[in-house]
């Protein structure tokens, strides 16, 4: 070969080997690249894409959250077990001994020492929608165990609440005889009777409540205690049999309760529970009975409503939307019309939140809070905001880009902030510049209505000179920390004096809806699609 066609041959070589470096490094950088853009998606907060993993962690929710789950423990009745609030011991250690009973569990609905089986079950139902929905993010800031054990601690008692199949126990303690003293529950003299619901004194919104709450806790248990799951399964749904086959409000067969958590109807709790019973189980029947005659019936299909302790049609609505995102096996095209008519229901909710929407609500007040009414009013925008996160993550995950209101379309992203505009109030963005968050900022409520957060540990009061304490001008000796308190009036202004309870006392429902709020708020990941 001659000396001319070697060096082309050389030439050509050297040309090959360094455009085969161009591509390799261009396929390196190209792969680098797509890996932090995939990264980037996995780890952001949501717009238009679904992450699958938990991302960033937003640190003031973090730390709300974790105060916030504290109030369990504040509210727990029993032998307190790896006991992490200083001031607080065991108490309600006789509760139902007089029936051969354990109700000693259980927590403590408010500022007083009675416990109400209505809220406390809904308190139940919400930790587990928050857990089954957003566990891995909750698990992300550590708070996942804390949640879990604040759910068995209610459920355990639930179970003892519910000893036969026709009988459930709603209430230990007299209101009356409670209100008539101030004392620490360490330290409790008065009475306190225990008050059930049978054939012949029905309760059917506490039942069909308390079924609910067993079947969402059994979904949390399934796959960390299979024999707890089953056992709460079991007592789900022999206590949705009772609440359907003796139907009757518990205000009317039990009219003292009425002054304390009044119901306005059991036809809701029949679906929420019969919805949740359809999760944990699969079995037909429970979705021919949110679509058939009793949705007809109870479900009031076309008109927005409040989600609370005593009115879940709007949380029926969004959970029963799950199944129209992301559907199921084997439903009817009559049972998919009626859940379509759910989700619809759930938008108009949806739509009646956002600010910006044609039908938005004026029950908010001028900076933008949720408030539906005086008594407890953060509860209405804690729900509202919860729903508002679930129903946007339901989009995301199916891939629904848009909410159209009366014409207007809106992205999830609008939901979320929506949402993240009632925490936010509520941590402080708010005309008062205070946080409604005990503990959290650097300034917050100081004379909480609460028993054992008003009384040193040390004082020695019986029934009626424990009142000092709640009349005393000094702030409360043991910070309850986590208690998120009833709230501002309309008028955006909060007084901040123990013996206005409207405003400065806690409760347990309140809590569970801003740990859900915050659970989903805390970072970004997708919902999954199956409880089960």
């Amino acid at each position: 070969m001659g000396m001319e066609a070697q060096k082309e041959d050389q030439t050509k070589s050297k040309g090959w080997l360094w455009w085969l470096l161009v591509l390799v490094l261009a396929a390196m950088v190209f792969a680098a690249a797509a890996l932090t853009l995939l990264d980037n998606f996995k780890h952001s907060k949501p717009s238009g894409g679904v992450p699958d993993h938990p991302g960033p962690i937003v640190t003031e929710y973090a730390n709300a959250l974790e105060m916030a789950m504290q109030f369990f423990d504040i509210q727990k009745s029993g032998k307190l077990e790896n006991n992490r609030i200083w001031w607080r011991g065991d108490s309600g250690l006789q509760d139902g001994s007089e029936e051969d009973l354990d109700l000693s569990k259980g927590m403590y609905d408010a500022g007083d020492l009675v416990k109400f089986g209505f809220p406390m079950a809904f308190t139940a139902t919400i930790l587990s929608w928050a857990i089954l929905e957003y566990g891995d993010q909750m698990n992300s800031v550590k708070q996942l165990g804390y949640a879990q054990n604040s759910l068995k601690w209610i459920t355990d008692y639930l179970i003892n609440a519910h000893p036969s199949p026709n009988v459930l126990y709603i209430q230990v303690g007299d209101p009356r005889l409670d209100h008539k003293c101030w004392q620490r529950p360490e330290a409790m003299t008065e009475k306190r009777p225990i008050i059930q619901i049978n054939t012949s004194f029905q309760g059917t919104e506490v039942a069909a409540e308390t079924a609910a709450a067993m079947a969402s806790a059994s979904l949390v248990f399934k796959k960390i205690n299979s024999s707890y799951s089953n056992l709460l399964l079991m007592h789900a749904q022999q206590l949705f049999t009772f609440a359907d086959t003796y139907r009757g409000s518990y205000s009317v067969s039990i009219p003292q309760v009425q002054e304390f958590y009044n119901s306005t109807g059991y036809g809701d709790e029949l679906l929420w529970a019969a919805a949740w019973l359809y999760h944990a189980t699969r079995d037909e029947s429970y979705l021919s009975y949110v679509t058939e005659l009793n949705g007809q019936a109870f479900a009031n299909w076309g008109s927005s409503s409040w989600f609370s302790w005593d009115d879940k049609h709007a949380g029926t609505q969004v959970l029963l939307s799950r199944i129209s995102f992301f559907g199921a096996k084997g439903i009817s095209v009559a049972e998919n019309i009626n859940l379509q008519m759910y989700r619809k229901t759930a938008e108009i909710v949806m739509c009646g939140l956002l600010p910006d929407s044609p039908t938005s609500t004026s029950s908010r007040t001028e900076n933008g809070l949720i408030w539906v009414i005086e008594w407890h009013c953060l509860q209405h925008s804690m729900a509202s905001a919860f729903l508002a996160v679930l129903y946007s993550d339901y989009m995301l995950t199916s891939q629904t880009e848009t909410l159209y209101c009366d014409g207007k379309s809106f992205k999830p992203e609008d939901l979320r902030k929506f949402a993240m505009s009632q925490v936010d109030y509520v941590l402080g963005q708010n005309p008062m510049e205070m946080s409604y968050l005990v503990g959290y900022g650097s300034s917050y409520p100081q004379y909480v209505h609460h028993r054992g957060s008003s009384i040193p540990v040390d004082a020695k009061t019986g029934c009626k000179d424990g009142f000092e304490w709640l009349y005393s001008p000094k702030p409360n000796p043991n910070a309850a920390v986590g208690a998120l308190v009833g709230g501002p009036f309309f008028n955006e202004t909060y007084i901040d004096v123990r013996n206005n309870s409207m405003q400065t006392e806690p409760s347990t429902y309140n809590n569970a809806l801003l740990v859900a709020l915050l659970s989903g708020l805390v970072t970004s990941s997708s919902v999954v699609q199956s409880f089960s």
